[in-house]
């Protein structure tokens, strides 16, 4: 994807401290003199953690922090380091880490550095400008199945990341966590989330396989190596990163996979690039899953339903960030309205017992 479309002018009030960021990079010999000009620019297609591209003698890099004024929970920059530091070693689908500080007297916040990769990140907007045709998702499609597959199949424990998370009783605190998550983010009274977070309670799967799973797997945010699309250089945004059951990861990429045949309120609330001909359905994708996976795919309704409720959460929080105040990125302005339309959507999954034609 071209850098002007990838990055923008830091936002007012999102800027870093040059000083004292170079001052970082010299002690972790990544530059050789602090007086080189240091230029930095802002990804902007995130929601989430705050990434920026920084560009210092003739090297690239890509810093994240959490965004400013953000909840305690997530946001674990160390936890994120953690992740690509010993996954890089063993998949290598892990942007390389480069450095860690805990030291808010440096960027009032955590942070850390990793490699910039080159390649194609398939937005919505990408998609639309290289007029793909309907050949060229299919191989798109099958390339980010197999890859989401083989993440699913790294053996975790080479990596040292068996103490990432407890995948005993995963569905369970899911469930309670991003209910009270939502609830803690409310900002007005929508009546299908209560719906499905009740249903979700007494309907989720006793039992389940775990593995090593990424929480945020979606066609913008993995890189593409070429516009042969035969192969993905790297997985990006690490930060819910953990050790659970697989088919949470699914539903919530199931949740982001809005088709064709969906309504035009859905396609515009969740815009994605899988609208456009040549996507499989869901329920293909979640065919093809089982096929490449081997596993078994039951209680589906329960894991697009999750998905959808989790991305509704997210959006939902970072709407009460932007009510209040604490960011001012105009994108977030509607997140209240993406949020309802996910749990309305997950409502109807739920009483259809289906994950097309929900509408």
């Amino acid at each position: 994807m071209r850098e002007k479309e990838l990055t923008k002018t830091v936002r007012k009030g999102e800027e870093l401290h040059v000083k004292n960021l170079k001052k970082f990079l010299l002690q972790c010999n990544l530059i050789n003199d602090e007086k080189s000009e240091l230029i930095i620019r802002q990804f902007y297609h995130g929601y989430s953690n705050l990434t920026y591209l920084l560009k210092i003698e003739d090297k690239e890099y890509v810093l994240r922090r959490p965004p400013f004024a953000a909840p305690k929970r997530g946001h674990n920059m160390g936890r994120e380091f953690k992740v690509l530091y010993n996954l890089h070693k063993v998949f290598d689908k892990a942007p390389a880490p480069y450095a860690y500080s805990e030291d808010v007297d440096i960027l009032g916040a955590p942070f850390y550095l990793m490699e910039k990769v080159d390649g194609i990140i398939l937005t919505a907007n990408e998609a639309k400008e290289r007029q793909l045709a309907p050949d060229a998702f299919k191989t798109i499609s099958d390339t980010w199945l197999d890859t989401f597959v083989e993440l699913h199949n790294v053996d975790y424990k080479s990596a040292g990341l068996e103490s990432l998370g407890n995948p005993e009783g995963y569905v369970e605190r899911q469930v309670k966590n991003w209910g009270k998550q939502y609830r803690a983010a409310a900002t007005e009274e929508v009546p299908s989330a209560q719906k499905v977070m009740s249903w979700m309670e007494n309907n989720q799967p006793e039992n389940y396989d775990y593995s090593l799973i990424h929480n945020d797997y979606k066609y913008d945010n993995v890189v593409f190596v070429d516009d042969q699309w035969k192969k993905i250089a790297a997985i990006l945004d690490w930060e819910m990163c953990t050790l659970g059951d697989p088919l949470m990861d699914l539903g919530t990429s199931l949740g982001y996979w809005t088709t064709a045949s969906d309504a035009d309120f859905l396609q515009q609330g969740l815009p994605s690039p899988t609208t456009m001909a040549g996507n499989p359905s869901r329920t293909e994708i979640v065919q093809q899953y089982a096929l490449k996976s081997g596993r078994d795919i039951n209680n589906l309704t329960f894991y697009f339903a999750y998905g959808l409720f989790k991305i509704a959460v997210i959006a939902q929080q970072i709407y009460y960030r932007f009510k209040h105040g604490h960011t001012t990125d105009p994108r977030f302005a509607n997140l209240k309205k993406v949020s309802a339309l996910c749990c309305n959507t997950a409502w109807n999954a739920i009483q259809k017992d289906k994950i097309d034609g929900i509408y």
